[in-house]
């Protein structure tokens, strides 16, 4: 809730400095709303966290969150109106010659208006506020750290349905892991951590080491200490005194009234002389490291602390706290010797089907036998069941323990199956109570960024970039002095990360998240979380009777909304609308017209026939993310200028004709339209030109360009957009390579990612001719030269991708090559010369991708001690490639290649001399390969 109030605060803020006319009169009445809502937030920081506990804390911060939406929706309503009258001034032209005064006279009734709705809310605030002492709420923020605290404690005593050491499946191999990093001798104090979400089993994992044979034999004296969200220091040491040392009565008289101080000092001469190990369970507080590593003596070597946490943040924490560098290993990856290793992760994976199959079997039957029960039927819907666990063992634990009280028979099952999100969300002890105490403990920033993640279809695989722009516009991310807003969003998705909230999809070669994803019933927590916050609804939950006070609705399967969107449309507060289906219906746009005026967020879904944006798309001034996508063409009008606030548009790949108009939209951060092509009639009289031609070169807030290329890439403009990261250019770019266009990208030195590729259709219908009913075909001489010329890259220390497509040769100088190339792909090059003794040099690369015609000889020869850093090695539609010879040493940590449509019968033997090669395509050549190998040997012999 503080972060609803603290969005609208800054949006406030912004308004107040930015347009410090536009409120006139009233500019007092709005200072003072912002200034009682800076107090609100403070005092809900607090309160967020006792809304679970007290229904009056509850009742008084849901009346906060009412009076901000209220005060929002006023404030936007006065800036649409102000917006129309304005465009109403413009069209009658000749209003601009009469007096100000007739101006401010057309706006007194819309002030007079704004005035009296903010005097009303700042009354309700101040009522709202005043009930704090009145219902005594202040007594009860006050004791919030007590309460706090006997609900954790609380929660320490009964703790939620436990994975059994005797239930678990698959964890034998990860035992064995944990058991090897526990025994591995380290001359100093070692840390290890079980990384993983809530349920996956982390203290069930660690109960099984810490009870294995071998470690009691090893260790001269173990503890185990659970710490729970509400640490106290003296209460840990004093388990691990209990643990550690047989006790007098006496003795234990002591040690209870001890301080901290002197009974850590106390434990650490327990320590001293001994090989211990001290397991700390469920920290939740990298104070807990910071408190107590100084009570735990370096000691006798190969002594361990071992962590169990949901947030791998305190793992790292450890780590930087033991001052060395650590390797973090995944549960299929092998142990490895590492001589400065102290502090070691493991990160807990999901169960796969058949392990979670087995558990459930377990569960449900316990140690009898299931041959003669399970039939083939109810095996069908016991699957499911798994299915729905996505993997994890709490939930398939809760279920099961459902299911052994059942009759095992189909009807019964299915009916389990059906209800199963009910019964994994009961009470507080459920799986899913389980799971919101790590939503209870986000700082109040991350929970609207982690709810969010709900508005998506279940199982959905989610774009980092879509999700940082969504973010955004959705007002999510604070400002943090100067530092980019995508950085800051980038560092609050590393944190849900590493919290283990959401879950890693795909990464990029630089190490960044490419996408990301969130597991079912954390998905389900967040839907459910967000609708009692009013966040969002999305229409499987969704109650079509009451769509009037859905701020943000996000629709899934167009059959459940069709005949009710427009009930939804008719809702004027709705500000965010998301289709993950077909589009809106042509029809349905008049209802946003009159209706829906206040939007933020349009995604529109896809679309598979021609589309035209209305006009009343312009009417939509709030509005900051634009999206449509789909395989045919849109055309987007003119009063797309309109949309001053516009930070994201988004049209795919579709054919798109845009206005040129699009250059006045300075608050744009990402133009992606690939095939969008810029209406090339621009000379306008406008702030934004340059010699009275619009020009791109005052969007300088952009970061992500992909565009057709055009007559607007003549000048200088692209080479003044200094905060541009990724540029992708698609078309025939042969009228631009001047001077100034190769200064221009000489000039982008915060780009990440470059993509030129030079093409052109040997015969092209163009879309502006046929928006112009010509009917005629403008025909074309192919021509594929790239980049003879283009400047050096040697100042680009951001730029780790390039993707070049078109004629072009290879300068032989490295400084010319970004210093930090992590990727490269060539296509249509036609370089006759072998390339790989110029590429072998880039000291960085990882990747290389040399695909159709990027190379026309015959012969590729990686040298020794070439590509020290390549991991992956693509060579595709390379005709006349007939031989590729890898010496030795070359490509030492190479770890895929793949060769298709190539003249190759063979491949070369080096490759037998890389140990890291575990995938190599054709897998028939690489097989003929070792057969040919083999039978030399044993000629040999």
């Amino acid at each position: 809730m503080a972060d609803t109030v603290s969005i609208f605060v800054e949006k406030l803020s912004n308004l107040i400095l930015q347009e410090s006319s536009l409120f006139g009169e009233v500019e007092g009445e709005v200072k003072l709303l912002r200034d009682e809502l800076k107090w609100m937030r403070l005092f809900l920081k607090d309160a967020d966290s006792q809304c679970l506990h007290d229904e009056r804390i509850k009742l008084w911060v849901e009346q906060i969150r009412n009076v901000t939406h209220n005060a929002e929706d006023v404030i936007d309503e006065f800036i649409l109106h102000m917006d129309r009258r304005q465009l109403r001034l413009n069209t009658l032209k000749f209003l601009k010659c009469l007096p100000t005064c007739v101006g401010f006279i057309d706006k007194l009734p819309f002030i007079h208006d704004l005035d009296g709705r903010l005097k009303e809310i700042n009354v309700r605030i101040e009522r709202i506020m005043a009930n704090r002492s009145k219902y005594g709420l202040e007594a009860l923020l006050a004791s919030s750290s007590s309460s706090t605290t006997d609900q954790v404690v609380a929660h320490k005593e009964k703790r939620g349905p436990d994975v059994e050491e005797s239930d678990v499946v698959g964890i034998e191999d990860g035992a064995e892991v944990v058991k090897q990093m526990l025994m591995k001798g380290e001359r100093r104090r070692a840390v290890v951590s079980i990384v993983g979400m809530g349920g996956l089993g982390k203290t069930t994992l660690a109960k099984k080491v810490y009870n294995h044979d071998d470690v009691k034999q090893h260790f001269d004296c173990c503890a185990w200490v659970y710490v729970s969200q509400e640490f106290r220091a003296r209460e840990i040491l004093l388990e691990i005194a209990y643990s550690v040392k047989a006790l007098s009565d006496e003795e234990k008289k002591d040690v209870k009234v001890m301080g901290e101080d002197k009974l850590g000092s106390k434990v650490c001469g327990y320590l001293k002389e001994k090989r211990y190990l001290v397991v700390m369970d469920d920290v939740w507080s990298s104070e807990v490291w910071s408190n107590l590593r100084s009570y735990l003596p370096e000691a006798k070597e190969g002594s361990k602390v071992f962590i169990t946490t949901r947030n791998e943040e305190i793992a790292l924490h450890a780590i930087s706290q033991e001052n060395i560098a650590s390797p973090v290993l995944n549960s299929e990856d092998e142990i490895v010797e590492h001589a400065n290793s102290q502090a070691l992760i493991y990160r807990l994976r999901t169960m796969n089907e058949d392990e979670g199959w087995e558990l459930l079997l377990k569960k449900t039957f316990g140690n009898r036998g299931t041959s003669s029960v399970i039939t083939s039927e109810l095996k069908i819907v016991g699957k499911k069941i798994v299915a729905k666990c996505k993997g994890l063992p709490l939930a398939i634990v809760v279920v099961g323990g459902l299911l052994s009280t059942k009759e095992k028979t189909k009807s019964l099952w299915e009916k389990v199956l059906a209800s199963i999100e009910w019964h994994l969300s009961q009470g507080p002890e459920s799986c899913i109570g389980i799971l919101a105490l790590s939503y209870n403990d986000l700082p109040y920033y991350l929970k609207s960024c982690f709810l969010y993640f709900g508005i998506f279809p279940e199982d959905s695989e989610i774009k980092t970039s879509k999700l940082i722009q969504l973010w955004l516009a959705e007002g999510f991310i604070q400002r943090r002095g100067k530092e980019p807003f995508e950085d800051i969003a980038e560092d609050y998705l590393y944190e849900l990360i590493h919290r283990s909230m959401i879950q890693v999809a795909k990464r990029k070669v630089d190490g960044r998240v490419k996408s990301c994803h969130i597991h079912d019933l954390l998905r389900d927590l967040a839907i459910s979380e967000a609708r009692d916050a009013g966040l969002f609804q999305v229409d499987e939950m969704i109650d079509v009777r009451f769509p009037t006070s859905i701020r943000r609705l996000s629709i899934h399967r167009h059959d459940l909304i069709q005949g009710n969107i427009s009930q939804h449309l008719r809702n004027s507060h709705l500000r965010s609308l998301i289709f993950f289906t077909e589009t809106l219906e042509r029809k349905s746009w008049r209802f946003l017209q009159e209706h829906v005026k206040l939007l933020t967020v349009l995604d529109l879904g896809s679309t598979n026939e021609e589309f035209i944006i209305p006009e009343v798309v312009g009417e939509l001034v709030h509005l900051k993310f634009l999206c449509i996508r789909g395989d045919e063409r849109v055309i987007l009008p003119f009063s797309i200028d309109r949309l001053v606030n516009l930070q994201s548009l988004d049209l795919g790949s579709l054919d798109a004709y845009i206005p040129h108009t699009i250059w006045k939209l300075q608050e744009l951060r990402y133009l992606n339209c690939c095939c969008g092509e810029i209406s090339s009639d621009q000379f306008i009289k406008s702030s934004n030109c340059v010699d009275g031609y619009l020009s791109i070169e005052k969007l300088t807030n952009l970061q992500a360009l992909d565009l057709l290329p055009g007559s607007w890439l003549e000048g200088d403009g692209l080479g003044k957009l200094t905060q541009l990261k990724k540029l992708t250019l698609y078309g025939w770019l042969n009228p631009y390579m001047k001077k100034g266009f190769l200064e221009c990208i000489a000039n982008l030195t915060a780009l990440r990612t470059l993509h030129l590729k030079n093409s052109r259709v040997f015969e092209k219908e163009t879309l502006l001719n046929r928006l112009r009913s010509k009917v005629w075909k403008e025909k074309v001489v192919e021509e594929r030269r790239l980049i003879p010329g283009l400047m050096s890259f040697s100042h680009h220390t951001n730029l780790y991708k390039v993707i070049l497509s078109g004629k072009l040769e290879l300068p032989e100088e490295i400084e010319f090559y970004p210093p930090n190339l992590l990727k490269l792909s060539l296509e249509y090059c036609e370089i006759q010369k072998d390339p790989m003794f110029i590429l072998e040099k880039l000291p960085n690369l990882r990747v290389l991708r040399l695909l159709l015609r990027s190379y026309v000889g015959d012969k590729l020869t990686c040298s020794s001690s070439g590509f020290p850093q390549l991991q992956s090695l693509k060579l595709d539609c390379l005709f006349s490639l007939e031989e590729l010879i890898i010496e030795e040493g070359a490509m030492p940590r190479l770890k895929t290649l793949q060769i298709s449509s190539c003249a190759m019968r063979k491949l070369p033997r080096g490759l037998l001399q890389l140990k890291h090669l575990d995938k190599v395509q054709p897998k028939s050549m690489f097989d003929k390969l070792i057969e040919q190998v083999e039978e030399t040997v044993g000629e040999e012999e």
